[in-house]
């Protein structure tokens, strides 16, 4: 059946317990058609459905949901003002910031996730829009079961265990990771990480490329903005002789004050990429949403392209067709970066780049939100190193002058 499948693929297990989820929308249409979505989903439980911030603040303990679907503009209380007082309330609590796309709404949502929300969904802008739109739906209910299976693993022993284990106090425990048969199958379900089967330990890692980097590109979804920032502040001065290239699986307006904040926490000029642009050096782009951002070289120069094709992997801008252009421009000194993210995107480019002689880092699983897009890297056994997101800025930096070590 297809819901089982579904279940499955976004890590919750047969016979596992519902989600807990509540939905807070001050439009009545939008609170009923989205508890309706996430109530007809076996793997979810709706136990509250609120018109404004103060009474689903109200509610959060008689509830007790997993996972909370937060909209940002209410009466009597804003998205904003309520989920500093939800995460007070429960400190495992997820929260899904709902916006439309403007660029506010865009810049509160990222905002808020500065703040301690897990992710956002972004609304149409209007209501018939919402009701016909099979991706908003697809994405709400994608996000709601990753992120809630996620914060159940993370409860308990099994969140002790990964504090300890990045403390260095234990041994990493035997890591999840998706099949390497099932990266490249093309009807996953959008969104959900790909299939996951026990490792017979640690994954294969490959040597760096003994040539120096010339270009940084890095691919991210959920939980991406904030790792990408961390990521960047940390990087610094190494990056003043390579552009770098980011695909964020974001909707456009996003995709412009994602480079800006980008730009803040490298202190590096930072903008979406523009077609037939010229990439500079220590200059970051970043693919702007609804458009594929690759690069191709131009008589002598090397150039971005933006393309209005299909989605890949169900995404837009996707990361595949960036990790293979940069393969096919740098070769052997392509330096790529997986983050965080739900569902298996840049697995397939890292193959052309590995192939092409040029070196990936992926984020390990304590320090993803979704363990989808690293993970499905991790099991193709051609990254060079699989890190702690703290530790990926700090390495970047070295092998970016030339240090793998």
């Amino acid at each position: 059946m297809a819901f089982a499948q579904k279940n499955v693929a976004a890590g919750i297990n047969p016979g596992d317990d519902p989600l807990k989820v509540m939905v807070v929308d001050d439009a009545v249409v939008i609170r009923g058609l989205l508890t309706r979505w996430l109530g007809e989903d076996k793997a979810i439980d709706v136990v509250g459905s609120h018109r404004n911030g103060k009474l689903a603040v109200d509610d959060i303990e008689k509830s007790n949901p997993d996972v909370v679907v937060l909209d940002i503009e209410m009466p009597e209380m804003d998205g904003m003002t309520a989920l500093p007082l939800m995460l007070a309330k429960k400190r495992d609590l997820v929260v899904i910031m709902a916006s439309t796309l403007t660029r506010r709404n865009a810049e509160i949502s990222l905002k808020a996730m500065s703040l301690g929300a897990a992710d956002y969904v972004p609304k149409p802008e209007s209501t018939s829009e919402v009701t016909t739109s099979i991706d908003f739906r697809r994405e709400l209910i994608d996000k709601v079961k990753a992120l809630g299976a996620r914060a159940r693993r993370m409860k308990g022993p099994a969140r002790t265990m990964r504090a300890e284990t990045r403390a260095g106090r234990i041994s990493a425990p035997a890591a999840r990771a998706p099949d390497p048969k099932q990266i490249n199958t093309r009807d996953a379900f959008r969104g959900a990480p790909a299939p996951v089967a026990p490792s017979a330990g640690r994954f294969t890692t490959k040597p760096y490329s003994s040539a120096r980097p010339r270009v940084l590109a890095i691919g991210s979804s959920t939980g991406g903005p904030q790792a990408l920032q961390e990521v960047m502040k940390q990087v610094g001065t190494a990056m003043n002789d390579v552009p770098v290239l980011i695909t964020q699986h974001m909707p456009p307006t996003f995709t412009s004050i994602l480079a800006e904040h980008v730009g803040k926490a490298a202190l590096r000029p930072s903008k979406e990429g523009e077609d037939g642009e010229v990439l500079r050096p220590g200059h970051i782009y970043v693919a702007p949403g609804g458009k594929h951002m690759v690069i191709e070289k131009d008589a002598g120069a090397v150039k971005i392209r933006l393309n209005d094709g299909p989605p890949v992997n169900f995404c837009k801008p996707a990361v595949d067709p960036l990790f293979d252009s940069v393969a096919k421009v740098f070769g052997s000194a392509s330096l790529a970066v997986i983050l965080t993210g739900m569902g298996h995107d840049g697995a397939n480019g890292i193959g052309t780049i590995a192939s092409g002689g040029g070196s990936i880092i992926t984020q390990d699983e304590a320090t993803s939100v979704v363990w989808g897009m690293p993970g499905a890297a991790a099991a193709t056994g051609l990254c060079s190193d699989i890190l702690p997101l703290a530790d990926i800025g700090p390495k970047l930096a070295r092998v970016l002058k030339g240090n793998t070590r």
